[in-house]
């Protein structure tokens, strides 16, 4: 699809505006929203997080559009840097870009980004998220980062394959092939 570095940039970002958003509902509203709306005795997530003053993350209460924000710098940070690389590699390791059928291809590239992006950006929110204010332990660490491994891994293997990429591949065609089919149109007429 990118056929350039700009291209590249410009596809990482609509892959992680579109992803980082989904996952803050899916950890907020999904995973954690029975316990938020418990603690804060509210009767929606939305009003219990505005009741707590926010998100927990470093250590403190912040807004959600900072966790936002922060979520999707380092998500475009190791999409750029490592996702997006790596998984193209790993796919051609497998299939040839030049032979196998298209869908084949984004479906391995697509497997290989979840299967690199998922665990890397869950151990960075157990950084971010970890109860700090209960001291720091490796072990607790780690158990945490295990745990979101395994909540987020499905939700970020069927949202990418069958969502977010679909979603994304569209939005990136009526942004580029347009200007490239209407360049081709006006050479040849």
């Amino acid at each position: 699809m990118p056929r350039n570095q700009f291209e590249r940039m410009i596809f990482a970002l609509l892959t992680v505006v579109i992803t980082v958003h989904g996952y803050v509902f899916y950890s907020l509203y999904v995973v954690n929203g029975d316990l938020l709306i418990a603690l804060n005795g509210t009767t929606g997530v939305l009003a219990a997080i505005a009741k707590q003053g926010g998100v927990y993350m470093f250590g403190r209460y912040l807004p959600v559009w900072a966790v936002v924000l922060t979520e999707f710098c380092l998500a475009y940070g190791l999409e750029v840097t490592m996702g997006s690389p790596c998984s193209f590699r790993l796919a051609c390791r497998v299939f040839d870009p030049r032979t196998s059928h298209p869908m084949i291809f984004e479906s391995a590239v697509i497997c290989a980004t979840v299967g690199l992006m998922c665990p890397a950006m869950s151990f960075l929110a157990a950084l971010l998220y970890y109860p700090y204010y209960a001291g720091f332990h490796a072990v607790t660490l780690l158990a945490n980062w295990l745990k979101l491994v395994c909540l987020n891994f499905p939700f970020a293997f069927f949202s990418q394959l069958f969502f977010i990429q679909p979603l994304v591949r569209t939005l990136f065609k009526a942004l580029f092939r347009r200007n490239g089919e209407a360049q081709g149109e006006k050479e040849t007429a």
